[in-house]
């Protein structure tokens, strides 16, 4: 139970976050913010300081910004639709930037006990293994990108070997300091002996690992939340090209209980708290990366329509009537939230299931 407590108030806590940093930008920027709350639901604590409200209310399940101008056109020059476009630029993407930045600051706290790292650097071929020539790998060789993706953490060489399906590979290796590309390179999968002499199905590579320092660790950090950025658009990718369905979508509910089960099956409490916390980091930087996408509603909805209204003035000395747009961001919050719900009871379904 303490787990799933801890998944909600982790989830509670990150869009809390994201709508932190709409407030800073706004004030930044001089916008009047007419209340700021941490929680949803009735308040429990409300301060009025100077023309902002701020409240603690009892649902710990995010919170929000309300901004002057927001919603509906205000006379008051302090109001969001008086802003410039590069004020609304950063107000509408803060709080995407908030969630990246906290995904990133988790990953830095995790690494920075670290003592060393596992390398995509090869450092010995299994018996037998066929990749090494003077015209394929080498000892030595760090694998730089395969199939196109860059490989930002070792972790990256299984995933995307794994992803390929006609065991023809595109390799980029840098090999003493200097690019080397392998196009259309066959490898396959055989029985080889591992270092301990057991027996083990794959390409026969075997890599390193690299001693951690201040350096590598802020750089392993930096990879792995890019890393993150990468493994929510090759989600997106697989839902656009019917590899993965709606059935492979999880909503705050399968989140939380995926949560509570990391934590769960974790060996001690404080592989718990880091595992979970790796979770946490991970699902930073997908809201990051989910809320900036161009969908009425979304924070990349309104940057969308920004951008439109900036280059139709630019050329036309017009812009799209506010109502309009609110329209169709209004049709996309219904949408959302349908889409939200049939994600919440298929996750419920899957728990009772």
């Amino acid at each position: 139970m303490i787990y799933v407590l801890a998944a909600i108030l982790i989830f509670g806590v990150l869009i809390a976050v994201h709508e932190l940093g709409h407030f800073m930008a706004a004030k930044a920027c001089g916008v009047r913010v007419n209340e700021f709350s941490i929680g949803m639901g009735p308040a429990i604590f409300k301060k009025n300081k100077g023309e902002t409200t701020y409240a603690l209310r009892i649902l710990p399940i995010g919170g929000f910004c309300a901004m002057e101008g927001e919603e509906e056109d205000s006379d008051d020059p302090a109001s969001l639709n008086n802003q410039g476009f590069w004020q609304k630029l950063l107000i509408f993407a803060a709080g995407a930037i908030m969630n990246f930045l906290t995904g990133l600051l988790i990953i830095l706290v995790l690494y920075s006990g670290a003592k060393a790292f596992y390398s995509p650097t090869i450092t010995e071929f299994a018996e037998g293994c066929p990749l090494q020539s003077e015209a394929g790998l080498q000892v030595g060789d760090r694998l730089l990108s395969i199939d196109g993706e860059k490989v930002y953490v070792y972790s990256d060489v299984g995933f995307l070997l794994g992803r390929n399906t006609d065991g023809t590979f595109d390799l980029v290796v840098r090999r003493n300091g200097e690019k080397v590309h392998l196009k259309d390179f066959p490898m396959e999968r055989r029985a080889y002996q591992d270092q301990s002499g057991k027996t083990y199905t794959g390409f026969g590579i075997f890599f390193g690992v690299e001693e951690a320092n201040f350096a590598n660790r802020i750089s392993y950090s930096w990879n792995n939340a890019l890393d993150f950025v990468r493994m929510t658009r090759l989600s997106l990718q697989m839902l656009f090209t019917g590899e993965a369905g709606l059935k492979d979508l999880s909503g705050p509910v399968g989140i939380v209980s995926t949560m509570s089960e990391v934590g769960e099956q974790a060996a001690t409490a404080r592989d718990a708290v880091e595992n979970i916390a790796f979770l946490g980091a991970l699902i930073a930087v997908n809201l990051a990366v989910m809320n900036l996408l161009p969908i009425p509603a979304l924070d990349g909805g309104k940057i969308f329509f920004l951008v439109i209204n900036q280059i139709c003035f630019l050329l036309f000395k017009k812009q799209i009537p506010p109502k309009f747009e609110n329209y169709i961001h209004g049709i996309g919050f219904v949408l959302l939230m349908l889409l939200m719900a049939v994600v919440m009871f298929q996750d419920v379904w899957k728990l009772i299931g």
